[in-house]
């Protein structure tokens, strides 16, 4: 134990040390909620901290992953760990706990599976379903990841997350697809970010339809999305807006939910 010159045990001046995890943790939640990568100069700028300082807090974070480099202009974003960080805070919230009785009356009130999926990183995974009670129904695996190109619940994420997210998903879209239309398929994520809702049919070829909404946490970021899923034959036009508008309803509910403070 320190201690001072009359031999008492010194005090330890613990302000630098909360000040400098203060801005350590004001660095990753601009990492957090940023709509694009980050220079140490828009870091440093948004948060009054010198270069210097931010170089180095980049550098620390770097060495755990929990951001990455983007090597093309030198340019940082939120790396693996920080998925990791994100998969452990799931599991402790109880997403499917809170999603559940919101799910459960999406599926009887549609009559259709209904699912919750999560994002995970660059990717999302099914973490619930409620099963259609009707003899034909949809069923879908829990667990495996999906990309974020594809899929009425995967469109419904990404159209809310920021550009690289976009980009990223693109560039895997066009290795699967050389000939997709980017602008197309750009202008469609659009209005699936302004109507809040997507839509597939038969996407994958596997007879499946889907409408489905995002939900986001209090400070307006996207979480995951929910989907009313069934055969391609139950969802044609009639009925349509109110299955949607059903969809949408229950995903602000899963948005009121995760945004009501936590005692």
């Amino acid at each position: 134990m320190t201690k001072n010159q009359t031999g008492a045990p010194a005090r330890i001046d613990t302000s630098r040390g909360t000040a400098s995890a203060d801005r350590v943790a004001d660095v990753l939640l601009l990492f957090a909620q940023a709509d694009r990568p980050l220079g140490v100069s828009q870091v440093a700028r948004s948060l009054s901290l010198s270069k210097a300082v931010v170089h180095r807090i980049l550098q620390s974070l770097m060495s755990r992953s929990l951001i990455q480099v983007v090597t093309s202009d030198s340019t940082y974003i939120l790396g693996p760990a920080a998925a990791t960080l994100s998969a452990k805070a799931w599991s402790q919230l109880d997403l499917r706990s809170v999603a559940a009785p919101i799910l459960r009356k999406l599926r009887d009130d549609t009559r259709e599976t209904t699912t919750l999926s999560v994002l995970m990183g660059h990717q999302r995974i099914y973490l619930d379903q409620f099963e259609s009670l009707q003899e034909v129904k949809m069923i879908v695996e829990l667990g495996p990841r999906f990309p974020l190109h594809s899929g009425a619940s995967s469109r419904a994420i990404l159209a809310n997350l920021p550009q690289t997210f976009v980009d990223d998903a693109v560039r895997e879209l066009r290795e699967l697809k050389p000939d997709v239309d980017v602008d197309d398929y750009l202008h469609q994520l659009e209005e699936v970010r302004s109507k809040g809702y997507a839509v597939s049919r038969n996407e994958r070829g596997t007879g499946a339809s889907s409408i489905a909404a995002p939900y986001f946490d209090g400070a307006g970021n996207v979480l995951g999305s929910i989907s009313s899923s069934g055969p391609v034959f139950r969802y044609g036009e009639e009925g349509h807006e109110d299955h949607v508008r059903m969809v949408i309803t229950a995903a602000d509910a899963i948005t009121a939910t995760l945004s009501r403070p936590r005692r």
